[in-house]
């Protein structure tokens, strides 16, 4: 019998599993985005049972009373939350940044569009005209 190369076990052990990857499959299926056998299919993590002490180490579950607690978390985990957090915030920023960037892009190039096509067609294309252009056009009328 021939073994599927991409299917093969790989064992591993406590050691194999960083602070920070613990604590992210315990948010994940706290959070109910994902279900502790998803979790093990799709990490490799060797049994549920592993998850399951992580959850009752990490989560925020007393699992001795059966009911939800808000916990105390350690300083490398709030460090580790405040770290996630700055990064999404930064990506978040830069995502606006680029937006606003283009979107300054777009209103230049159809002002620059507008100008044109009243230069071309020797029509007023903007409506709203500014108080300055206002003032000029009454004194240009009253004086005629």
């Amino acid at each position: 019998m021939k073994e599927d190369q991409g299917n093969r076990y790989i064992k591993r052990t406590q050691k194999d599993y960083t602070m920070s990857f613990k604590l992210q499959i315990v948010q994940e299926i706290e959070k109910g985005s994902r279900s502790i056998s998803e979790v093990t299919k799709e990490y490799g993590i060797q049994s549920h049972s592993t998850v399951l002490n992580w959850l009752r180490k990490f989560g925020n579950f007393d699992w001795e009373n059966q009911i939800p607690t808000t916990m105390t978390k350690s300083p490398e985990q709030k460090v580790m939350e405040l770290e996630a957090k700055v990064k999404l915030l930064e990506k978040q920023k830069s995502l606006l940044e680029h937006q606003a960037f283009v979107a300054d892009k777009k209103a230049i190039i159809f002002d620059m569009m507008i100008d044109l096509a009243e230069k071309e067609y020797k029509i007023d294309i903007r409506k709203n005209s500014s108080p300055e252009q206002s003032t000029i056009l009454k004194s240009k009328n009253t004086k005629q």
